[in-house]
């Protein structure tokens, strides 16, 4: 019998998701897509659940989309308001699946080696932390195929990065290697090949250990702060920190620490 496409386990807390078609480049098909989906809702629901770690076997971590799949637009789409139906919340589409990934107050790591491309980097940039072995290579083919990375490779890059490195990946079509994309802000950090897995591991095993609403919060202010002008972003870190402080988890865990001080904890 043959292993599944996406392969999952679980320890420490850490739900880990592996592409497993290093025959087709880890090019994700509708078999992966579906397991995807189904993995991330029960990362999503499951409490025990602290990290999501999506990695891959074989010289790529993806080409991207397997455009030979059923994953994609019907071709029988009429118009380019179906189509962006379709990008909204259709079979095949990344978007929902994206999306959901930002919104899950819980971090989600992906760690890339070899080549990470097309909606593969579309993917991982809808991820909290992106990780790299010096082998990583970064690029958004689809300007080469007459259209833009329409799944967020085009949003979230000149979000990220900024407009300057958007054009370089998606007008002049170039790729980037692991270093210079954490020069840039791309990836957090870049680790030797033959010490990737080992400082993954140790990265997904820290997370883990942190306060589990304290994090979810923070995601969720993050990313509203992102985009909000100065005034608005500390509303935002008031309101949280305000409800945060009144929650049991911020009690035990500073009531704990003014013991250690030998100070009272707060009423």
């Amino acid at each position: 019998m043959s292993e599944p496409l996406l392969l999952v386990s679980e320890s420490d807390s850490i739900l880990e998701l592996v592409f497993n078609r290093a025959s087709k480049l880890n090019a994700i098909n509708g078999e992966m897509y579906d397991a995807l989906i189904a993995q991330t809702e029960r990362f999503a629901t499951e409490p025990s659940l602290r990290v999501m770690l999506i990695r891959a076997r074989g010289k790529y971590f993806s080409a991207g989309v397997d455009l030979n799949s059923e994953l994609g637009p019907d071709p029988q789409l009429a118009s380019p308001a179906a189509f962006r139906q379709w990008y909204r919340e259709g079979r095949g589409s990344l978007h929902p699946l994206l999306d959901r990934f930002e919104v899950i107050e819980k971090p989600i790591v992906v760690a890339h080696h070899g080549p990470c491309l097309g909606g593969a980097l579309e993917m991982s940039l809808s991820c909290d932390f992106r990780l790299a072995a010096h082998s990583a290579r970064y690029g958004l083919p689809e300007t080469a195929f007459g259209n833009i990375p329409g799944s967020g490779g085009t949003s979230r890059m000149a979000r990220l990065v900024g407009p300057q490195w958007a054009r370089w990946f998606i007008m002049a079509n170039l790729q980037m290697d692991a270093a210079k994309a954490e020069r840039i802000g791309l990836i957090h950090d870049v680790y030797p090949d033959d010490e990737f897995e080992a400082r993954v591991r140790d990265f997904c095993l820290n997370l883990a250990k942190q306060p589990a609403e304290a994090i979810g919060a923070a995601k969720l202010a993050i990313e509203l702060c992102a985009d909000l002008d100065r005034a608005q972003a500390r509303n935002v870190e008031r309101i949280v920190a305000s409800g945060l402080f009144f929650g049991d988890e911020f009690r035990s865990l500073f009531a704990a620490l003014r013991e250690k001080l030998g100070k009272r904890s707060p009423a």
